[in-house]
């Protein structure tokens, strides 16, 4: 009997030890353009929807997290409404707090910041507020490597934003993003995350997924055990048709994962919307 309590013990303990394998190596990843500040949004500006932004990154319990569009006073806003989270990243203009941010936020009680930097979308990568070919905008792209805390497991996260308007900035941008995360990243697995103002079918997404590139990254939507919310996310606070919405922003992902869950969060509260974009939220595990 007391063999037999002692056999079932072990067999109990492996089975919680398990899972709790399985939930320290799992983690909630989002991409979230919050849209810029801007006063010709009205009843959209950002003063109005900070608040509802900062309680979606809370309801979902997102670990770590690129954003877009970010002003440096729209970051310390979301800092201060989520004082659990820091960040990496510089304002694209002057590679100090001017223009936009595509900053990372991440846990600080989970993860262990181990190196990070910027370059830019650009002919010369290192010079700030660079504008790159025929960019209409200059692009910044902001990286880290992570050590998670719960698992004791390295990743690679590289968080940009692509430029909407000139087609070779479009194609060389895309391909910088790769050949920088594949001499960065080295063998550790990569998270990629931004809006690349392109839909799936676009040279920029097919450049960063051509299989027939070594170090090319897999659409973390097209490999999810589970799928939920639409096939858009850029809805222009609501007004574009749903036959016009383009989904344009994406959770990349390269290495040993395991992507779980992919969610396109297509959310209001009374007409207002978190930002332009729909958040898309992916939970994975880390092998």
């Amino acid at each position: 009997m007391k063999k037999y309590l002692f056999l079932l013990s072990i067999v109990f303990f492996s089975i919680e030890t398990l899972f709790a394998e399985g939930v320290e190596n799992e983690m909630n990843v989002m991409t979230f353009n919050i849209r810029l500040d801007a006063k010709v949004d009205g009843a959209n500006q950002w003063t109005y929807r900070k608040d509802l932004a900062a309680d979606l990154v809370r309801f979902y319990d997102v670990d770590i997290f690129g954003a877009q569009e970010v002003l440096h006073h729209q970051l310390a806003d979301i800092l201060e409404r989520l004082p659990d989270f820091s960040y990496v990243g510089v304002g694209r203009t002057d590679g100090k707090t001017k223009g936009e941010y595509t900053p990372i936020l991440y846990k600080k009680e989970r993860f262990t910041l181990l190196k990070s930097g910027n370059f830019w979308l650009a002919e010369d990568m290192h010079i700030p507020g660079k504008k790159g070919w025929d960019a209409a905008c200059e692009r910044v792209a902001t990286w880290a490597v992570f050590k998670d805390r719960k698992s004791g497991k390295e990743f690679f996260f590289l968080n940009t934003h692509l430029d909407h308007m000139g087609k070779v900035a479009r194609h060389e941008g895309a391909l910088l993003v790769l050949r920088q995360t594949a001499a960065l990243a080295g063998d550790l697995p990569v998270i990629l995350t931004g809006d690349f103002n392109a839909v799936q079918t676009d040279d920029p997404i097919l450049v960063l997924t051509n299989p027939d590139d070594t170090s090319h990254l897999t659409d973390s939507r097209s490999i999810a055990g589970l799928r939920y919310g639409p096939s858009w996310s850029f809805h222009d606070f609501g007004r574009l048709s749903f036959e016009e919405r383009p989904l344009i922003d994406y959770v990349f992902i390269r290495g040993n994962f395991n992507v779980l869950k992919h969610a396109v969060l297509a959310e209001s509260l009374n007409h207002l919307f978190p930002s332009d974009h729909c958040p898309i939220l992916t939970r994975m595990e880390l092998k």
